[in-house]
Order: C-alpha cells, then sequence, then structure tokens
C-alpha cells in the first residue's frame, strides 16, 4: 500500500516519487487491486490516445478514439470489479503474469500542491507459453494536497500499439 505522507510538492523526493511509481507498479504486478487503487485520486483522468491515420495522438478522450478513458476514478474502479469477478468479455483468462519496468523518470513540473511526472515503462507479460511486451511513456499529476500522494491525472501513450489480443490496465 502507498505509504508516503509528503503534503506539498516541495516536500517529496525525488525517491519517494521513484518508490510511489514502483509501488502502484507492483500492486498491478501482484494483482493487489484494491491497493492498486489506493493510488488514484477519486477525480483521476485515466486515459490512453490512440494513434491516428496520420501517425499522431488523438487529442480529445471524449470526442476522439481511445484505447482506453476513464473521465475519473469510478470507471477504473468498475474495470477492477470486472477483472476481480471475471464479468467482462475482454477480461483477459487467465490474466497474464505481469512486469513492469519504470525508467527516465522526469519531474517535470512543481506548484504548491502537484507534481508533473514523465517516465518510460516497458511491460512483460506471460499467458498461454507465449511472452508479450508493451511499451511507452507515462505522464502523472500527483496531487499532494491531502495525506499523500494520489494520482490525479494519467496519460499513457502506448508506442506499440500494433496488438493481437486485448490490453488492459495491467499491460501498462
Amino acid at each position: 500500500m502507498n505509504e508516503m505522507t509528503p503534503t506539498t510538492a516541495g516536500a517529496i523526493t525525488f525517491d519517494q516519487v521513484q518508490a510511489f511509481l514502483h509501488a502502484e507498479a507492483r500492486a498491478l504486478d501482484d494483482r493487489q487491486w484494491d491497493d492498486w487503487l489506493t493510488f488514484y485520486h477519486p477525480d483521476c483522468q485515466f486515459w490512453m490516445p490512440a494513434w491516428d491515420d496520420f501517425d499522431t495522438l488523438t487529442e480529445d478522450p471524449r470526442n476522439e478514439m481511445s484505447l482506453i478513458y476513464y473521465p475519473d476514478r469510478s470507471g477504473i474502479e468498475d474495470r477492477v470489479f470486472r477483472i476481480k469477478t471475471d464479468r467482462s468479455s475482454a477480461t483477459s483468462l487467465p490474466e497474464p503474469r505481469t512486469n513492469h519496468n519504470l525508467s527516465n523518470i522526469e519531474i517535470i513540473e512543481r506548484t504548491s500542491d502537484s507534481l508533473k511526472l514523465r517516465f518510460n515503462w516497458l511491460t512483460l507479460s506471460f499467458r498461454y507459453g507465449e511472452t508479450d511486451q508493451h511499451w511507452g511513456t507515462s505522464y502523472y499529476t500527483l496531487d499532494l494536497s491531502g495525506p499523500r500522494p494520489l494520482i490525479r491525472d494519467k496519460k499513457v501513450v502506448l508506442k506499440n500499439d500494433r496488438i493481437h489480443h486485448v490490453i488492459d490496465v495491467y499491460h501498462i
């Protein structure tokens, strides 16, 4: 579970940011869905834009194609509910075993109560005797106004978007 407790953007260190990101990834790898949800602010937008025909990312999740779009945490909670209860035709069963690797973590901007981050990631997943890989860049805004950091905005750019099966929150 997320144990960090700095209360301002100035108080959070790079090591704490890195630990936060690794803890979120670990919750996914360990399939600790309820713990994973605790990293998200109730108003968190979770968005994975699609690449359009001109090899540029879509810009408006409400009016253009997205690979994943949840306007707030309730969408993420619904997805977790479906994963946990197998109530979705999109659920990959059995769930793949995943390994998230993070690199190039950068603090892009600090304000009095938020932090903007950018980092690269590579996720390996194993299912049915096959190993797949997905990689990309993520952009997070952390809300630091409460007792612990929460992800307020999450944008995931999937760089290898030619996928041959369902992609889910645990792949990215």
